[in-house]
């Protein structure tokens, strides 16, 4: 395991941080990301009339249907972007779910309870695993959907803060393991089921009772999750922080002091002092809400009559339970924010608690601007077909090459990581791409399962350099917090080394497995026939 401190520089590093430096230069060098967002979004436009004057279309591998560039220069395309520009914007998928997350965050924020818990916790940890830790609670948190992205994120740069070292270093340890980690974890997630109804869909193209569970990478995926944990964890303390140097408040700027004086009063630049006897009160209240509140969703969850799980069906992966899972954080951050503050005595009257959640949105004010001009150029892009029509193209070329099976494979993996530069929705992605690669490679005697998990490695490992991905612009405003210039420069120059590491490691794991024949789940080996 590596330490916890960076290690020094050596040549190799010296020469990875030059070419880091130009990229963050180069990307920064670019308008703002709200200007960059609205720009990309006209030019969408543009494109889509050339490649429509240009009768650019494509073959759906899926349902055989002709899929044509749609113009967005015309009379109809106007007609929609004014009709839908609001929608756009309410409509984009983190905007609900860091909002509400962020107000019951909020209140355990301005309780003083988040900077004394991680406090506690930055004592409490060895300190050579602090960055294992971190990245993997990244790995893990995907199976509460998008969560991980709102909590754990910026807490990675809170506790790194706390603990002396970077910040933006925190930031990107676990952003590296909720985003390029994507796949891979030690339960079975949403994504499992609706991955495998796709596969099971394009297999049956060949072998019409061909099945493929939700549990056929879970091996993979759960060996998977200790190796993105330990390579984010080398990339993190060989790499990106000694990159980054020792941390200045002055990078920070204007922000960063209003912020440091609005968290005077709720102990968050208390260093790593111990805690107080108020401090303790208002934890063991806080560990008793908390433990009364997990209590009631272990209720609703674990007998198979729970409240909290499907009311016809009694299943928990497509239950009240996963799709309210945000509802869920807000009232438990709520609950045990408000303990602490009662405790501590750091709330006294009901108007602590509502201004815990107004300076929870204050703080999201430039991310509600990014977000409004990134809605709109994903909606474009997607209006336009022209992600699509790239996928197919894409596929059809690959399947052209004529390569052998384990370069076949690996061509696969990058393919995959490419259109996730283009294409964020991973089952978009494999609807497009499963009904072309898992016939072509079952002929070959390759499985479903083995096809699928070729897919997840590739649509994971590009997420965190992929400006398109939904919440990309929440970790530029997270980096801001702590360098007043971050912009896409930043966010890309830092998390490239871990999509590149992430990306080859992963390929040698599958060529390994693959080569071993060892099954990727439960009755689902890499080859048809065992």
């Amino acid at each position: 395991m590596p330490d916890a401190c960076p290690s020094t520089p050596t040549t190799s590093t010296n020469r990875l941080g030059r070419a880091l430096g130009w990229i963050e230069r180069a990307g920064n060098a670019l308008p703002h990301p709200v200007a960059l967002f609205a720009l990309m979004a006209l030019l969408i436009l543009v494109v889509s009339w050339i490649a429509s004057l240009a009768g650019l279309e494509a073959t759906h591998p899926g349902t055989g249907k002709t899929v044509q560039v749609v113009n967005l220069l015309s009379v109809a395309g106007l007609h929609r972007i004014l009709e839908k520009l609001v929608d756009n914007f309410t409509g984009f998928a983190p905007l609900g779910t860091v909002l509400v997350a962020m107000l019951g965050i909020g209140v355990a924020e301005a309780s003083g309870l988040i900077s004394t818990t991680l406090r506690m916790l930055v004592l409490a940890a060895p300190k050579q695993l602090l960055t294992f830790v971190l990245v993997l609670a990244g790995v893990v948190s995907n199976l509460a959907s998008d969560v991980g992205y709102v909590v754990l994120v910026p807490m990675g740069g809170l506790i790194f803060l706390a603990a002396g070292r970077h910040p933006i270093a925190g930031i990107a340890a676990v952003f590296a393991g909720v985003s390029a980690g994507f796949s891979a974890n030690l339960l079975l997630g949403t994504i499992d089921p609706l991955l495998a109804g796709l596969s099971q869909e394009a297999a049956r193209i060949v072998k019409p009772d061909a099945v493929v569970n939700p549990t056929a990478n879970y091996y993979f995926m759960a060996a998977s999750t200790l190796l993105v944990a330990g390579v984010a964890t080398w990339i993190t303390d060989h790499v990106v922080e000694p990159r980054l140097g020792p941390y200045n408040e002055v990078e920070a700027g204007a922000g960063a002091d209003a912020d440091a004086d609005a968290d005077a009063d709720t102990g968050k630049n208390d260093g790593l002092k111990a805690l107080t006897a108020a401090e303790r009160r208002g934890l063991w209240f806080a560990g008793i809400t908390g433990l009364a509140f997990t209590a009631m969703i272990l209720l609703g969850t674990v007998p198979e009559w729970g409240f909290l799980r499907h009311p016809q069906t009694g299943a928990l992966l497509r239950s009240p339970f996963m799709s309210g899972i945000v509802a869920l954080i807000f009232l438990g951050a709520v609950s045990v924010g408000v303990a602490y503050g009662v405790g501590a005595r750091t709330f006294t009257s009901d108007r602590d608690v509502i201004q815990g959640m107004t300076g929870s949105m204050k703080s999201l004010g430039l991310y509600l601007v990014i977000c409004f001009f990134a809605a709109q150029f994903v909606a474009f892009f997607k209006w336009t077909n022209l992600g699509l029509i790239l996928a197919v193209k894409g596929a059809a070329f690959l399947q052209t090459l004529g390569l052998g099976e384990i370069p076949l494979l690996i061509a696969l993996v990058i393919l995959a990581a490419f259109m996730n530069l283009f294409m964020g929705s991973a089952s978009a992605k494999w609807a497009i791409m499963a009904p072309v690669f898992i016939p072509m490679f079952m002929l070959l005697g390759y499985s479903p399962a083995l096809i699928q998990a070729t897919y997840r490695i590739g649509d994971s490992t590009t997420n965190i350099i992929a400006p398109v991905m939904s919440f990309f612009p929440l970790v530029v405003v997270f980096m801001e917090r702590y360098r007043r210039d971050a912009g896409l420069g930043t966010v890309i120059a830092t998390m490239l080394p871990y999509s590149l590491a992430l990306l080859g490691v992963w390929i040698v794991l599958l060529i390994v497995w693959v080569l071993l024949r060892i099954p990727l789940g439960p009755g689902a080996p890499p080859f048809l026939g065992g």
